[in-house]
C-alpha cells in the first residue's frame, strides 16, 4: 500500500495509483474546523502566532480522521501583513482578514516591505513546516502562497487595482514582479524547511474578473515564474488553485506549468476533464455541502466528483470553521472506497 506521499506525488505526476488521495492544502483552503480546534485544546487566533500551535493543530486534523496531508497556514494574509498590510487577527470561527492597504496605487509598490522570513507570521509559518516535517515523511507537508495576483489586490483597494491594470499596466507589471519575487523568496523557505508540495492560491486571478487576455497578461506568467523557480524543489508537485468559472481561460490554463489545478465548485468537473489535458483535476466537494449537509450526502458527491474525473480529492475553497468533521472523515472514506479504474 502506497503511504499518502507516495499516493499524492505519483497522481500529481500523472502515474498510477492505488486510490484517490483526499488533502485540504491549508493556506486559502483552510482545513481547520471548530470541532478540531476543540478535541486538540488548540484554537484560532493563538494558533495563527505561534509555530507549535500552529502545528500541532494542523496535525490534529489528519490524526483524528481527516485529510491525508498538513498544510499551514490557516490564511491567506501573512504575506500581505508581511508587506505593509494590516490585519484583524480574527477569533476562534473567523480568519484573519486585511483591514488596511499599504498601497493606493500600484506605482506606489516602491513603498512595500520585503517579506522578513526571521520575524512575523512568516517566521511562524516556516518553523511549524519545520516542526511538521520532523518524523512524519509519509504524510505530505503542504507549502501554501496567496498567488502573484490575490497578493496585489491585498495591498490595495481591489477595485483601483484591477482598473490600473488597464490603466497604468506598466506600474501594475513592476507590482506583479516585485509581490512575484517576494511570494518565491517566501515559497523556498517554506520548501527549504520541509514541505513536500507547493500550493499557491489565486482566488482574484479569476476567468471571470480578468478574462482570458488580462489572465493571460498578469496572471499566467507570474504564476508560471513561480513554479519555474521552485517546482524543481518541492518534491512531490506544485498546485494552482483558480476561482470562479474557468470555461474562458481554460486555454491559458493549459499553458499553466503546476502538476495540478484546483477550482470551486461552481466549475464542472467534466467540463475540466475534457479541457485541460496534462494535470492532475483537484476539488470540488462544495464547502456549503459540507456545512450544511450530511456525511452521507457527502460521501455521494465525493463519489460523484471522482467519476466525473477528479484525481485529487479536495473541497472546492476553504472550510468554514463550523464544518462537521464527520463531513470530512466522509470525504476521505470516499476516496478510500472509490475504484481507481
Amino acid at each position: 500500500m502506497l503511504t499518502p506521499k507516495e499516493r499524492l506525488k505519483l497522481t500529481l505526476h500523472g502515474q498510477e495509483v492505488d486510490r484517490i488521495p483526499c488533502i485540504c492544502p491549508g493556506g486559502m483552503m483552510n482545513m481547520i474546523v471548530e470541532e478540531v480546534m476543540d478535541i486538540v485544546k488548540i484554537s484560532w487566533p493563538e494558533a495563527h502566532e505561534d509555530p507549535k500551535l500552529m502545528a500541532d493543530l494542523a496535525m490534529g486534523l489528519h490524526e483524528n480522521g481527516g485529510f491525508e496531508n498538513y498544510g499551514v497556514p490557516f490564511c491567506m494574509t501573512v504575506e500581505a501583513e508581511a508587506m505593509g498590510a494590516s490585519v484583524s487577527m480574527g477569533s476562534k470561527i473567523n480568519e484573519p482578514r486585511i483591514i488596511s492597504y499599504p498601497l493606493k496605487s500600484v506605482s506606489e509598490w516602491r513603498r512595500l516591505n520585503k517579506i522578513n522570513m526571521e520575524c512575523g507570521r512568516a517566521k511562524v509559518v516556516i518553523d511549524a513546516i519545520k516542526l511538521l516535517k520532523n518524523g512524519k515523511s509519509d504524510i505530505p507537508v503542504i507549502a501554501n502562497l496567496t498567488g502573484p495576483v490575490s497578493l496585489a489586490s491585498s495591498l490595495m483597494e481591489p477595485v483601483v487595482f484591477y482598473k490600473e491594470l488597464i490603466k497604468n499596466p506598466l506600474g501594475a507589471h513592476a507590482l506583479m514582479e516585485y509581490v512575484t519575487d517576494n511570494l518565491i523568496a517566501f515559497g523556498k523557505a517554506q520548501l527549504d524547511a520541509g514541505a513536500d508540495v507547493l500550493t499557491i492560491s489565486d482566488p482574484s486571478a479569476t476567468g471571470e474578473i480578468l478574462g482570458p487576455k488580462m489572465f493571460s497578461k498578469f496572471a499566467l506568467p507570474y504564476l508560471n515564474k513561480i513554479i519555474d523557480s521552485l517546482g524543481e524543489i518541492a518534491d512531490v508537485g506544485t498546485i494552482v488553485h483558480i476561482c470562479g468559472r474557468l470555461k474562458n481561460i481554460y486555454q491559458q490554463l493549459n499553458g499553466l506549468r503546476s502538476d495540478g489545478i484546483s477550482f470551486d465548485s461552481i466549475t464542472s468537473v467534466r467540463q475540466v476533464a475534457e479541457n485541460i489535458s496534462n494535470k492532475a483535476i483537484m476539488g470540488n466537494v462544495s464547502t456549503f455541502a459540507l456545512e450544511k449537509t450530511t456525511p452521507k450526502k457527502i460521501k455521494s458527491i465525493s463519489k460523484h466528483c471522482m467519476k466525473r474525473g477528479v484525481t485529487i480529492l479536495s473541497p472546492a475553497c476553504g472550510l468554514g470553521p463550523k464544518t462537521s468533521l464527520l463531513n470530512i472523515q466522509a470525504m476521505v472514506e470516499a476516496a478510500k472506497e472509490y475504484k481507481v479504474k
